[in-house]
This record gives C-alpha cells, sequence and structure tokens, in this order.
C-alpha cells in the first residue's frame, strides 16, 4: 500500500473520535438543563451548537452563571459523566482503524481535551494503550482548550509537521492542527455536525473506516 498523503504520525482524539460519547454528553446535560428549569435539547441540535470554550457553550444554550458557577456545573456533569462513561462504546471500526495504521507503519498518539488520568485509564479499560506513543489530556476536566498542550505534543514528536495528521470531530481540532502547524482530518462521527465540518478546509471523511483511503494499491 502507499500512503498517498506521506503521513508518518496521527494524532487522535479522543472523545467523540475513537470513543463514541456524544449521546451520553447529550443526556447528561438535558438533566442539568431540566434541574435548572431550561429547555432540552436532540442531538442534532447539540452537534449545531457544541463547541470550545465548554463554558461559553454553556452560555448559549442558557445556563447564567449569576446563578450557579461554571465551576459547579462542570463538576456536576463531570461527576455524572465519570460514573457513566463505561456505558459507551468505542467508535465502530476504532479499533480496526487503529490496527490498520499501526500495520501501514505510522505511530499514533492522543491529544485530548479530556482529564489526563481519566483518559488513561479508559484507553488502558479498552485495551488500547500499545497502540499510542503518547497520550496527552488536560489536567483538570474544564475543557477549555487543548491548544497548548498541542503545541507541547507536536514539538515532542520526531515527525516534521507535514508528516503529520491530527483527526478529530470537532472545529476545536481543526483550529488546534492549524495553530500546530500539521494536517487535519475531520469526521462527522461525534460532537459537531457534517456541516459545520464543511466550513473548514480539512480532509472530511465519512466515517473511520475510510481512514483507508488515505493510502492505495500500489501498481508496481
Amino acid at each position: 500500500m502507499i500512503n498517498k498523503f506521506n503521513f508518518k504520525h496521527i494524532i487522535w482524539d479522543w472523545n467523540g473520535t475513537l470513543f463514541d460519547d456524544a449521546w451520553l454528553c447529550v443526556e447528561i446535560t438535558n438533566g442539568l438543563l431540566k434541574k435548572y428549569g431550561l429547555p432540552t435539547m436532540s442531538t442534532d441540535h447539540y452537534q449545531e451548537i457544541f463547541d470550545f470554550p465548554v463554558k461559553e457553550y454553556y452560555k448559549r444554550i442558557g445556563f447564567d452563571f449569576s446563578i450557579e458557577s461554571y465551576e459547579n456545573l462542570a463538576n456536576e456533569f463531570i461527576e455524572q459523566y465519570e460514573n457513566r462513561r463505561l456505558e459507551c462504546k468505542l467508535q465502530r471500526d476504532a479499533k480496526k482503524m487503529l490496527s490498520f495504521l499501526h500495520n501501514e507503519g505510522l505511530s499514533q498518539s492522543i491529544l485530548s481535551a479530556y482529564r489526563q488520568t481519566s483518559l488513561k485509564d479508559i484507553i488502558r479499560f479498552f485495551s488500547l494503550d500499545s497502540y499510542f506513543v503518547k497520550i496527552n489530556g488536560l489536567d483538570n476536566h474544564y475543557a477549555k482548550s487543548k491548544i497548548e498542550i498541542g503545541k507541547k505534543h507536536v514539538a515532542s514528536l520526531d515527525f516534521p509537521d507535514e508528516a503529520i495528521a491530527l483527526i478529530g470531530d470537532t472545529i476545536h481540532d481543526y483550529t488546534v492542527a492549524q495553530t500546530i502547524g500539521v494536517n487535519c482530518i475531520l469526521i462527522p462521527s461525534g460532537h459537531q455536525s457534517k456541516k459545520r465540518l464543511e466550513s473548514t478546509s480539512s480532509i472530511l471523511l465519512e466515517s473511520l473506516a475510510d481512514i483507508e483511503h488515505l493510502t492505495t494499491k500500489s501498481t508496481c
């Protein structure tokens, strides 16, 4: 097989990209909205409005931080999320594609807005840790941005920027990739809609399985 884009390293986002957790985020958020007397939302609406930093997204869905602080709301959310996260599964074809890229000779890592300790635990739970040379998450659960850790992450990789691609499911992943100077591949499988992802200039795939299209059979 020939690597059409000459990628040597893949940086994966976790939530929504490899881990199918958007539905759980909608359920928990709707529970909080009900608790504070606010309108709930559908999954489609969630995918149209969710964004980073999460604090600003909370404002857009109606939370008033003069009544309840963002920190308290985030703590309520993450407590429920951590209690229920094992109800979620990997995205379809996630492990297959990790294995495929490994067999194609690409190294792989994780860059996530999920808290580092929780991130490592859940990756170990799914027996995926052997696929990754590096796993980086945030040092808190407020999901502000992963740009700063992204800069350190890519600086620690022994590859030129043009040989690295970040695969994610949100416009924030595209912004991170642009800022740290690497390629971006987006998949509308998680927290944002295909329509929103189409507003970027990233490579857009329909599903994880389409990662195989990044290579082509040799004619030699």
